[in-house]
């Protein structure tokens, strides 16, 4: 801790730390604020996506696109040198962000019942659709992870930061010693529940972004928002970001996921749960969709070749409807609702409305 990174980057505290990073406050000596600096401690394909689509994102034109300003890039980039005795001694990339107060996923377990009040899930959803219409109109790119963790929100309060470090002054993180490292816990910025303390969600994380291609076929997204092109290993483009929006929308305003995704003995998550519950809310998927897939013995194994696409999976189709699940919302407002959310979560991704026409919405409006 107090480190100085890059010659530049003073270490102040542990923010956190994922799959392939940890996440460190930190003073920009030469700038004279706050800075966050994301240390890539494992190396990989994420991590080499991140960087090319930071680059990318940096090397675009100045634009007077409002999307583009709820998209978080990069300050600065740099490398830590390798460690010599590391059996793999490649130097950690590091990427510098403004800093952000925390995410949708964090600040939504604050309100009732973790449900986002209505005004404030349809503010939230108007700042992300415009930053998905930035991403695929003019930086022609697919987030392809849209989750609660990769929305921030913005800090316009930089008397949190200051505290955050008067605290880590007075009152060190707990660490320990693991070999000749040293483990710090993190350590959580104070979080207000009024929305009107914070700037604008921004959409961060591009691990999973793509650009570059019309379509893909890998897989992608977390498996309970995976889009159904990509469980049946159908070419997919930036069209399962709309999917995401949809199912996301579920999780904000209703308190739960809206497809039942577990099963089996240890009642965790299986495709074929996954596929009964999306016949259940959307109906069986349409013949012509099916045969598009790149791997023809995974749609079959769910659905029937010879017929109509009836379900033939190892799981019974629930008996669920949206207008069942649905609970905030009652008369034409749940309607409209109801069929906002149906414009982005079809099994055809063609069927998907623009982000215009979300935009545009009466339900959003």
């Amino acid at each position: 801790m107090w480190d100085v990174l890059h010659s530049r980057y003073q270490v102040v505290g542990k923010l956190g730390n994922g799959a392939y990073s940890t996440v460190w406050l930190c003073r920009d000596l030469v700038e004279h604020c706050h800075v966050t600096v994301k240390v890539c401690t494992q190396l990989g394909i994420p991590v080499e996506r991140e960087l090319s689509a930071l680059k990318h994102l940096n090397s675009l034109p100045a634009s007077e696109h409002i999307g583009r300003t709820f998209i978080r890039t990069a300050l600065d980039h740099f490398e830590l040198p390798a460690d010599p005795k590391s059996s793999n001694p490649a130097p950690f990339p590091c990427f510098v962000y403004k800093p952000m107060a925390t995410s949708l996923y964090q600040f939504r377990k604050l309100f009732p019942q973790n449900r986002f009040p209505k005004q404030l899930l349809k503010s939230i959803l108007q700042h992300v659709l415009l930053a998905i219409h930035y991403l695929h109109i003019e930086a022609k790119m697919i987030h392809a992870d849209i989750q609660e963790g990769n929305i921030l929100l913005s800090l316009d309060d930089p008397n949190i930061l200051e505290e955050f470090e008067e605290e880590e002054w007075r009152n060190p993180s707990p660490r320990k010693i693991d070999g000749d490292r040293v483990v710090y816990l993190s350590r959580l910025m104070h979080m207000h529940m009024t929305y009107d303390k914070y700037g604008p969600p921004i959409l961060c994380d591009f691990t999973e972004a793509r650009f570059g291609s019309a379509t893909y076929t890998d897989l992608i997204q977390p498996d309970v928002y995976r889009a159904p092109e990509v469980i049946l290993a159908i070419p997919w483009d930036e069209k399962v970001d709309i999917w995401s929006v949809g199912v996301l929308i579920w999780d904000m305003f209703e308190g739960t996921h809206m497809f039942k995704t577990a099963g089996g003995p240890e009642n965790k998550y299986r495709t074929v749960n996954h596929l009964a519950h999306m016949v259940s809310l959307l109906g069986p998927p349409p013949v012509d969709f099916l045969k598009r897939t790149e791997v023809d013995w995974i749609p079959w194994k769910y659905f029937d070749k010879q017929g109509e696409g009836n379900w033939i999976g190892k799981a019974s189709v629930p008996e669920d409807s949206l207008e069942q699940l649905e609970e905030n919302l009652e008369g034409e407002d749940k309607a409209q609702f109801l069929a906002f959310v149906r414009k982005m979560v079809t099994w055809k991704p063609e069927d998907r409305c623009s982000i215009e026409e979300l935009l545009k919405d009466p339900w959003l409006n």
